[in-house]
């Protein structure tokens, strides 16, 4: 006899509570594998697909596309066993059942249960079960006549109740509560959209909206010409991610920035003689990514992060060079983990897997954590100069603008030579001026006589 189970968003890792659901790839009434991607969801970090740790026939799905879930929130309900290909489902769950039940439903399917919990992030077993609050009537897009819930595995995260007017109201997400209290809201005021009455981002995110325009949200036609004023575009997903980070590098980090010319002639004459010779191209971005990392290991007080609880400067062993690549959906930083070991090639490949990942939206969070130092070649964009918004919690970024013919004196003549600046933002905390200005004009000295390298080689 086929068992109904219900499979739940994920735990994603890296401190994510919530994700967006982009797209669907399976309808109702489709068979999937175990460990079949289902649903492609974006998070505060990257996009993901989700794989079904089941396998049988999908008898419901929860939630459309664009719709925001909090991690234990239900995905779809699949049917499985000996007739699961008929989706036939079994006597509906009451609200009774008991982790006994559950365990007696996970014996029954272990043969069609992967223990995988989402691509990229490794194997599991099932999660430790917890009491939580069950949905009564969840929307279901597209259900099936006969898809009645059957026993499931519990949620992997617990609701936290905050009093509420006329009982406790569930919230799940730490980011929505301390959302709403940085910005004063009392959640007791909000009315969630989630299962049971669930606050979501999203609700509060809204809740923010109408009391900080009260005028645009006290009578419909007030409403219709505030919004005929402006678009309003929510500051969620991977924008919002980049906004709060942003942000908080600013309120918390007292940086500063210098920045100086070189003359990037050389450079480039290296980087033409070395692709010449035959073998893997080397890209202007290794290059850089590689002066940058012996620039560190003659400067190690900027391979460093500042712990404010402790109020300590910590000293980074290994180079995780971050770089700024620009995306469809946005800005993100994909990280090469110790380039301070890689040669060239190494960098080159690296550099060019993480941006083709980049650009398909196939990055996992542990590529875009764990950074230690910034490269931000802007001249990409066709622009000189910059002063960039230091990573947090980094405490340097170096900043490289276009590289073009300009007047420039050259061994006592005029001559016109490959230009290029380079703006370096530190954190004050860290470092004095003498430091910071060693740095770059370290890295100056190798843009501009790239056979400085070879002395620290």
């Amino acid at each position: 006899m086929a068992q109904v189970l219900e499979f739940k968003l994920p735990d994603l890792g890296e401190g994510l509570t919530e994700a967006e659901i982009v797209r669907w790839l399976v309808a109702v009434g489709d068979v999937v594998a175990i460990d079949q991607p289902v649903v492609e969801v974006e998070t505060a970090k990257a996009m993901v697909e989700v794989p079904c740790p089941y396998g049988g026939v999908v008898t419901a799905r929860f939630g459309e596309e664009g719709t925001e879930l909090p991690v234990g929130a239900p995905l779809l309900t699949v049917a499985v066993g000996a007739a699961a290909g008929t989706a036939a489902a079994p006597a509906p769950e009451t609200a009774g059942t008991t982790s006994g039940s559950a365990s007696s439903a996970d014996s029954a399917v272990s043969s069609e249960y992967s223990g995988n919990v989402l691509v990229g992030y490794g194997t599991a077993g099932p999660a430790a079960r917890r009491r939580r609050i069950r949905p009564q009537s969840p929307a279901v897009v597209n259900p099936t006549p006969n898809a009645t819930a059957g026993p499931t595995p519990t949620a992997r995260a617990t609701a936290v109740a905050v009093p509420g007017p006329e009982g406790p109201v569930p919230v799940i997400s730490p980011l929505v509560r301390k959302l709403a209290r940085d910005r004063g809201l009392d959640l007791r005021e909000v009315r969630g959209s989630g299962p049971e009455g669930l606050i979501l981002r999203a609700d509060v995110e809204r809740a923010l909206t109408a009391r900080e325009t009260p005028a645009a949200s006290a009578t419909p036609v007030a409403a219709a010409s505030a919004a005929a004023a402006g678009e309003r575009i929510p500051l969620r997903g991977l924008r919002g991610a980049v906004a709060d980070k942003l942000a908080r590098s600013r309120t918390e980090i007292p940086d500063a920035t210098c920045w100086v010319d070189a003359d990037a002639t050389e450079l480039m004459a290296a980087r033409a003689a070395m692709n010449a010779a035959g073998g893997p191209k080397i890209s202007l971005l290794a290059l850089l990514a590689r002066i940058c990392a012996h620039a560190l290991a003659r400067f190690p007080e900027l391979n460093a992060t500042v712990d404010t609880a402790t109020r300590e400067i910590v000293r980074l062993p290994s180079v995780h060079l971050g770089f700024a690549a620009q995306t469809p959906r946005g800005l993100v930083v994909p990280v090469v983990r110790d380039a301070g070991t890689r040669t060239a090639e190494s960098l080159t490949e690296e550099l060019a897997r993480l941006t083709e990942s980049a650009r398909q939206g196939t990055l996992t969070p542990a590529d875009l954590t764990g950074g230690t130092f910034t490269l931000n070649n802007y001249g990409v964009f066709g622009v000189d100069g910059s002063t960039p918004i230091i990573n947090h919690p980094e405490a340097a970024m170096l900043g490289v603008g276009r590289i073009i013919p300009k007047p420039w004196v050259h061994q006592g003549e005029l001559a016109v030579r490959q230009v290029v600046q380079l703006s370096f933002t530190f954190d004050h905390r860290v470092c004095d001026g003498g430091t910071a200005g060693g740095f770059l004009r370290y890295v100056a000295d190798c843009v501009e006589q790239p056979a400085v390298l070879l002395r620290t080689v």
